[in-house]
């Protein structure tokens, strides 16, 4: 196990990048076989589900489409509670099946927001792919399809997730370390 530092707080080694590789591939399987016949369109959520984004498209054998949205509701370690809409939706999803591509789901605001802003474009379908979700702080009931991993309510660092837009990069999952 490894400890890192990232400004004001310690961070240690909770999830090797093996054991993430692994599980989006078993996820991806997932989809394939789900997805078959069908030409979905993965909306990846920036800034956070980007390495997650192109780890997943590239276990997708079935022909899809991807596109980028961006939107925000941290600051620092703690949800701000208020969605923000940074960069819309460019693509055409009418009737079509859609994949949003999320680093991590825990209250659920930013879900509810958006599959309710998908649904005004009418799409066929609207799924969800998520890294991680954090069960116990799930405040918007949904129903997530594809997760890679559950995990406790702590704050996480790496694989594409920051703390203070730092520690993207990290090929790893750092846990905070209480430092109480």
């Amino acid at each position: 196990m490894s400890i890192i530092k990232i400004k004001d707080k310690t961070f240690k080694t909770s999830l090797p990048e093996a054991d993430i590789k692994k599980r989006i591939k078993e996820v991806a399987a997932r989809i394939n076989q789900d997805m078959e016949g069908k030409t979905p369109v993965f909306l990846s959520v920036l800034n956070g589900a980007f390495m997650f984004t192109a780890d997943l498209l590239k276990e997708i054998t079935i022909p899809c489409e991807v596109s980028f949205v961006k939107l925000a509701s941290y600051e620092g370690v703690l949800s701000t509670g208020k969605v923000r809409e940074v960069i819309g939706l460019n693509v055409d999803i009418q009737d079509r099946s859609v994949i949003i591509v999320e680093d991590i789901v825990d209250t659920g605001r930013t879900m509810r927001r958006m599959v309710e802003t998908l649904q005004l474009h009418h799409p066929k379908e609207v799924h969800i792919a998520t890294l991680f979700v954090k069960p116990d702080k799930i405040e918007e009931p949904m129903d997530i399809k594809y997760s890679c991993f559950e995990i406790p309510n702590e704050f996480i660092v790496g694989y594409g997730l920051d703390y203070d837009q730092l520690g993207r990069n990290l090929r790893e999952i750092y846990t905070l370390v209480d430092e109480g």
